[in-house]
């Protein structure tokens, strides 16, 4: 039998084994809008949502999409032709399970139509705007933690209030809209991994405001609202070989298919003024304090997945997996949550900590879901602040461990190099890749000068005993190879 196009229209002509949302999609109510429709929004908020709305009398809620950047275009036309549908394939060693996700009714690009993004975000009826922007977009200068006015981006949106190309710009266009309009702002819900992510958001972007219309700025700080979530599920990018997945093994041809791990948690603080759909129906844990949930995942997964992927492309692997079938590797991972992590973190209600890290080996190690080591080390001049230096810094100043920490830390440095043992060229995708490569390459068996990055290390730059372990473990991988230094390291 041919594939079938997915689209609303061909829903009932999908095979048996394909889940087809059984709810009037055309009832649903646009009131969340989601700037930044990733993979990862896409395998976890919205699937959260498809599930309430499977249940009566929740039509009010439903996702308006909204892409900012160029390369979303291609998410635009897939959504669009496809009535804003998409596949779901969660994969483990049980096997694969497929479903359609119709929780996103509307998909707006801003880049074409600016107007209609500061309309729908202005409208009384949106009452949440929520984001995955990646850790990078809240433009956090890493060593001092408080707001980069310096950043290119925010000096374009200053000089052009009214045509805004950033999240911040379109945020605070159309919340002065609102102000003007007598409406009450929108709740911002941050879906990143950031520690206090709600807390990073509304510091952030105060002080965006504030540059830009201090009136506007004192009426946001009285009356927003910016709950911290906690969100996790690996997520790998969608390739060719998901859509030939999807169309092979389901019957369906899909644009942009998303693959995922089974595991999926969501925290969030209930801080919601205009309304929230009944998140804690479905599974989500409502709470009024987000914190101990944030600092166990990000110190405890982010880190990891820091640890097991610079190291792992330097030694020629491709994805998380095959990384964690690495004994040295899934040793260096246990020890560091282990020996380094865990006793900086405080007890967390309803977790079983030994079992929560027992789990996140068997999910790195999941051959299914084929992670990419690429994916995970994007970034990484906003995730290595983000999920390992916090450690460093507590761990120091209560005479903790750091020799995993900081080995990671220098995986990170040898990896912005370029290249592995074999000569291989190893992706860089960051904001400061030019900058990032060319310390790389000047510092060399020096950690010196990638440290010298105030910006991203603050006072550890200048902290002897960090500074220290990162140059030797440096020295390391340059001189003995990347297979001997982790051999060192865990002796």
């Amino acid at each position: 039998m041919d594939a079938i196009a997915l689209k609303q229209s061909n829903l009932a002509r999908l095979p048996g084994n394909v889940t087809v949302p059984a709810y009037a999609r055309g009832a649903l109510v646009p009131s969340i809008v989601h700037i930044g429709v990733g993979g990862f929004f896409r395998a976890h908020q919205a699937v959260y949502l498809d599930d309430l709305l499977a249940l009566p009398g929740n039509a009010e809620w439903g996702y308006c999409g909204v892409g900012l950047l160029a390369f979303d275009a291609a998410m635009r036309d897939a959504m669009r032709a496809q009535d804003g549908l998409y596949t779901v394939v969660e994969r483990s060693a049980a096997g694969d399970t497929a479903r359609i996700i119709g929780s996103v009714g509307e998909y707006l690009y801003a880049p074409d139509e600016p107007q209609a993004v500061l309309e729908k975000l202005a409208d009384p009826g949106t009452r949440i705007v929520a984001l995955t922007i990646t850790e990078g977009g809240y433009y956090v200068n890493q060593g001092t933690g408080e707001f980069d006015a310096d950043h290119a981006d925010i000096a374009y949106e200053l000089a052009h209030p009214e045509a805004p190309r950033c999240s911040f710009g379109y945020l605070a266009a159309a919340l002065a809209l609102r102000r003007q309009r007598g409406l009450a702002p929108f709740t911002i819900m941050s879906c990143d991994n950031l520690q206090n992510n709600g807390d990073v958001t509304r510091k952030m972007l105060l002080a965006f405001v504030a540059l830009r219309d201090a009136e506007l700025a004192r009426w946001l700080a009285t009356h927003g609202s910016f709950p911290n979530s906690m969100v996790d599920r690996i997520t790998p990018a969608t390739t060719d070989e998901h859509r030939a997945l999807v169309r092979e093994d389901f019957g369906i041809v899909d644009a942009w298919p998303v693959v995922c791990e089974p595991f999926r948690q969501w925290v969030i603080e209930d801080e919601f003024p205009q309304g929230r759909p009944a998140w804690e129906k479905v599974g989500a844990q409502m709470t009024h304090d987000v914190l101990p949930y944030e600092k166990m995942k990000l110190r405890l997964l982010n880190a990891s997945h820091q640890a097991l992927c610079y190291i792992g492309m330097q030694l020629g692997y491709t994805f998380a997996h095959e990384a964690m079938g690495d004994a040295g590797i899934r040793l260096l991972v246990r020890r560091m949550m282990d020996d380094e992590v865990t006793p900086l973190l405080d007890s967390v209600a309803g977790i079983d900590l030994e079992r929560y890290k027992a789990t996140l080996l068997e999910r790195f190690s999941n051959p299914a879901v084929r992670d990419q080591l690429a994916r995970i080390g994007t970034e990484g001049s906003a995730r290595i602040p983000k999920f390992v230096l916090p450690s460093v810094r507590e761990a120091l100043a209560r005479g903790g461990a750091i020799t995993l920490l900081a080995f990671t830390v220098a995986c990170w440095f040898r990896y912005l190099e370029g290249h592995d043992e074999a000569g291989r060229e190893m992706p860089l995708n960051d904001p400061y890749a030019v900058r990032l490569r060319a310390l790389a390459l000047q510092g060399g068996t020096d950690a010196a000068a990638l440290l010298s990055l105030r910006e991203l290390f603050g006072e550890l730059s200048d902290t002897q005993a960090f500074t220290q372990a990162v140059s030797q473990s440096l020295a390391k991988l340059y001189g003995l190879g990347a297979r001997a230094a982790l051999e060192q390291i865990l002796a």
